[in-house]
C-alpha cells in the first residue's frame, strides 16, 4: 500500500485537471484567435484566393461514327494511330515554358522546333494557324503521324518530354473502297470556330471548342448524327492551373453511322471513267480555236431512277480528303482553293452551273405540246432560222425538211424549237408584250424543278436559272450602268452586247427566247438537276429530292432510322406525252445523234434512252453534255471546254452502263459481272409498329460497331 495520505493524492490529482484545463483552454483560446485571423483579419485576402479557384473541363472525344456505302462498306471511318499529345498545364509549370522538352520533341519527330511550338499554343482573333482551338486544360495533338519507335523514345525517356503524351487514338479516315474517292461527296473535318459554337449553344447538339466538325459533304450535312457526344471530366482548379480536386466525370457516347445509296464499286467507275474522258478529251482538236479541247472541269451522277438515290456522284478536279487529317497545312490548303488547281473543292454536281444546251429540250418540247402545238408537227428543220438580219444556226443537224417533235430529238435540230419559241414570242406580244403572257417555255422549266435546288441532302447546292421576264428586269437593274459605261455602238463584240443591253437589256426579246429553246443563251443548270428530270422521265413523271443519305444506325448497329425518298413533284406533262418523249429519247439512243455510241447494246433486253448536248459558251470552247436513262438508273455527264455531247462524254457513259449491267463488247449480259443487279440495296427492314427485323446489313452493322467500340476502348 503506498504511503502517501490519501489528502496528498486528491491534491495532485486536482493539480492535474487544472493543468488540464489550462492547456485546453490554451488551445482553444489559440483555435480562436487563429480563426479571428483568417476569417476577420485576412478574410477579404482568403475569400479573394478562394475566388480563384475554379473548374475546369477536360474533354474525351466522341468516336465518330462512319459514313458506309450502300453495302455496309466504310467511305468514311477511324483507324487507330499513335497521336502524340503535350499538357500545356504541365508545361507552363516548367521555368521555361516547356521549350527544352518541345523541342526535344521536335527532335525525336523530325519537325521544326516552331512548328511543335505554334501547335501548343492557343487560338484567338489575331493568332494564325496551326494553334490549339480547344480547352487549355486538356492534352493538345502534336501529330498523329508518329510511328511505334518515335512513340517508344518518348515513354522510355519520361524525365526529358515531362508532360508529353503518345496514345493510341481514333482518327478520321477516308477508306477510298474500290479505288473510290467521292471527296466531294464525303467532305472533310476541321477544329470548330467561335461562331459555331455560340450558334449551337441552344441546339438539340450542343459544341465544345475542342470538336471537330463536319465542313463539306455528308460530313456536315449529318454532323450532328456522326458526331455523338463528348466525354467531360470536370476538375477543380486553383489560380495557379493546378488540378486540386475532381468534380464530376461523363462518359463519351460514340455516334451513329451514316449508311448512303453510294455504290463504292460504281463511284470508282464513274471517277475514272470521267477521269479518262476528260484526258481524251484533251487530245481531240477544236477547229473553232485552233487548238486541242481543254476539258478543265467535269461531272457525273448516277442515279436510281425510281428513288432519286445517288448510286454515285464525281466531280474533277478532285482531292484526297485524308489532306484535311490532323489539320492541312498552308501549302496544301492554298492548292485546294486556288484558281491555278481550278478549285477542287466544288462539287461541280450541284455546284457547277452550265448552259445545258440540247439536253434542255426535253422542256421546250413539253412546252410547245402544253401550249398547245402538236407532236406530230411537221415542223420544218432547216440548216438556219433568221429574225431579220441575224442568222441562227443548225448547230448539230442538217436540213431534214418537215419533221415531228419526237424526230426533232432524235437528230437534236436547233432549228424546230427556234420557230416554236419565236412563234410563242410573238403570240405573248412580242417587244410589246402582254399584261399577263403565256411564257409558256419558261413556266414549264420552272415546273421541271429547274432555277431552284433539288434539295438534296448534301450543302451549297447552287439554283441554276431561268432567264424569264423578271429575271431580266432584276439583272438589267444590277448591270444597267456598268453596260452603260462600257457599251459602243460600233464597237468590239463584247462592247455592241454592253450596249444592246444598256438600251434594251430589260426586255424578252426575239433572240433571247430563240437562243433559250434550246437551252442557250442565259440559261444554266446543274448535272443532278439534268439527273433528276430524266430519271423523272423514266420512272412515269415524279421528280424525286435527290438522296445521299440512305439511313442513320445507331452505334449498336440495333435501331435503324431510313431516310426514305421524297418528291417534290410532277412533270407537268401528261402520260401520253412522256410516252412520246420518251420513245423519242430511245431513238436517239438507237438512230439519232447518240447511236454510235450504243452501237452493240442490249436494246431489247435494256431500252436505252440518250440526249445529246453541245453548249456554246462565250469566250470559252464548248460544254459537252450527255444525259441518259434506262429503267432503273439515270446518268448524266458534262465536260466544261469537252467539246461535243456524244463525242466527249457519250464513251464514258457507255462504259458505266457497262459496268452496271454487266454488259460487255458484244452486247452480251453477264449478271454475275454486273455491279448493281437490283437498284436498291438491302437495309434491316422496319415494320409499322417501328421495331426492327434483323437483316444481313443490320448484322454487319453490329459486328462493325462492336469491332469499333472495342478499338476505342483499348
Amino acid at each position: 500500500m503506498s504511503n502517501i495520505p490519501e489528502t496528498g493524492r486528491t491534491s495532485r490529482v486536482t493539480i492535474r485537471l487544472v493543468g488540464l484545463q489550462i492547456l485546453v483552454f490554451s488551445l482553444l483560446l489559440t483555435l480562436g484567435g487563429r480563426l479571428w485571423y483568417l476569417q476577420i483579419r485576412n478574410g477579404d485576402e482568403y475569400t479573394a484566393e478562394a475566388a480563384n479557384n475554379h473548374v475546369q473541363q477536360v474533354v474525351h472525344p466522341a468516336v465518330r461514327g462512319s459514313i458506309l456505302d450502300a453495302r455496309g462498306v466504310p467511305l468514311a471511318d477511324n483507324e487507330t494511330r499513335l497521336v502524340v499529345s503535350a499538357s500545356r498545364t504541365e508545361l507552363m509549370k516548367m521555368p521555361d515554358d516547356g521549350k527544352a522538352a518541345l523541342t526535344r520533341l521536335a527532335d525525336v519527330l523530325g519537325m521544326k522546333p516552331k512548328d511543335v511550338m505554334d501547335k501548343v499554343r492557343l487560338c484567338d482573333a489575331k493568332t494564325p494557324q496551326p494553334c490549339w482551338n480547344g480547352s487549355p486544360y486538356q492534352p493538345i495533338p502534336i501529330t498523329d503521324e508518329a510511328s511505334a519507335k518515335q512513340a517508344l523514345q518518348i515513354r522510355e525517356r519520361e524525365e526529358d518530354f515531362p508532360g508529353i503524351s503518345a496514345e493510341p487514338t481514333a482518327v478520321r479516315r477516308y477508306a477510298a473502297p474500290a479505288g473510290s474517292n467521292a471527296a466531294q461527296v464525303l467532305g472533310y473535318l476541321s477544329p470548330v470556330t467561335d461562331e459555331q459554337v455560340k450558334e449551337a449553344e441552344h441546339t438539340k447538339s450542343p459544341l465544345l471548342r475542342s470538336d471537330q466538325v463536319g465542313s463539306n459533304g455528308l460530313e456536315r450535312q449529318y454532323d450532328s448524327e456522326l458526331r455523338g457526344k463528348a466525354g467531360v471530366t470536370r476538375y477543380e482548379v486553383d489560380n495557379l492551373g493546378r488540378v486540386i480536386g475532381q468534380r464530376e466525370s461523363q462518359r463519351a457516347r460514340p455516334g451513329g453511322n451514316v449508311v448512303t445509296s453510294i455504290d463504292s464499286r460504281v463511284q470508282s467507275v464513274a471517277e475514272k471513267e470521267l477521269e479518262q474522258a476528260m484526258r481524251d478529251a484533251r487530245k481531240q482538236h477544236d477547229r473553232n480555236t485552233g487548238t486541242n479541247y481543254k476539258a478543265d472541269s467535269g461531272a457525273v451522277v448516277v442515279m436510281e431512277a425510281k428513288t432519286g438515290r445517288v448510286v454515285a456522284m464525281a466531280s474533277n478536279p478532285s482531292y484526297d480528303p485524308n489532306a484535311w487529317v490532323g489539320g492541312i497545312s498552308g501549302k496544301d490548303y492554298k492548292q485546294l482553293t486556288g484558281k491555278k488547281s481550278n478549285y477542287p473543292l466544288l462539287n461541280r454536281a450541284i455546284q457547277g452551273q452550265a448552259a445545258p444546251g440540247s439536253i434542255f429540250k426535253v422542256v421546250p418540247t413539253t412546252a410547245a405540246i402544253n401550249a398547245g402545238y402538236s407532236f406530230n408537227g411537221p415542223y420544218p428543220c432547216t440548216s438556219s432560222f433568221n429574225i431579220g438580219s441575224q442568222v441562227f444556226k443548225n448547230f448539230e443537224s442538217e436540213n431534214y425538211g418537215g419533221i415531228s417533235l419526237g424526230r426533232a430529238l432524235e437528230v437534236s435540230c436547233d432549228t424546230v424549237f427556234y420557230h416554236l419559241a419565236y412563234e410563242q414570242w410573238k403570240k405573248d406580244g412580242g417587244n410589246k408584250p402582254k399584261k399577263k403572257p403565256g411564257d409558256w417555255f419558261y413556266r414549264t422549266a420552272h415546273q421541271f424543278g429547274l432555277g431552284k435546288e433539288t434539295g438534296i441532302d448534301l450543302p451549297n447546292e447552287v439554283t441554276g436559272r431561268v432567264p424569264d421576264r423578271q429575271w431580266k428586269k432584276d439583272y438589267w437593274k444590277a448591270n444597267k450602268d456598268a453596260w452603260c459605261k462600257t457599251g459602243k455602238k460600233d464597237g468590239s463584240y463584247g462592247q455592241r452586247i454592253a450596249y444592246e443591253n444598256c438600251l434594251e437589256g430589260m426586255k424578252m426579246r426575239a433572240g433571247d427566247s430563240v437562243n433559250y429553246s434550246i437551252g442557250q443563251g442565259d440559261t444554266l443548270v446543274t448535272p443532278i438537276q439534268m439527273a433528276t428530270i430524266y430519271s423523272a422521265i423514266s420512272n412515269g413523271g415524279t421528280l424525286y429530292n435527290p438522296t445521299v443519305g440512305k439511313a442513320i444506325v445507331s452505334p449498336d448497329g440495333k435501331d435503324v432510322q431510313e431516310i426514305k425518298p421524297e418528291s417534290h413533284g410532277k412533270l407537268p406533262m401528261k402520260g401520253q406525252t412522256r410516252e412520246k418523249i420518251d420513245s423519242a429519247l430511245a431513238g436517239v439512243a438507237t438512230r439519232g445523234t447518240a447511236a454510235w455510241r450504243f452501237q452493240g447494246w442490249p436494246q431489247d433486253k435494256i431500252p436505252m434512252h440518250a440526249k445529246t448536248g453541245t453548249a456554246e459558251v462565250y469566250g470559252k470552247q464548248t460544254t459537252s453534255w450527255f444525259a441518259t436513262y434506262t429503267k432503273d438508273y439515270s446518268i448524266v455527264m458534262t465536260i466544261s471546254q469537252g467539246g461535243t455531247g456524244s463525242g466527249a462524254s457519250g464513251p464514258a457513259v457507255r462504259k458505266i452502263y457497262n459496268a452496271l449491267y454487266g454488259v460487255d463488247a458484244k452486247g452480251g449480259i453477264d449478271k454475275k459481272k454486273a455491279l448493281l443487279p437490283q437498284p436498291q440495296a438491302n437495309l434491316p427492314k422496319i415494320s409499322s409498329d417501328g421495331s426492327i427485323e434483323p437483316q444481313p446489313l443490320g448484322k454487319r452493322f453490329e459486328a462493325a460497331s462492336r469491332e469499333r467500340r472495342r478499338g476505342a476502348n483499348s
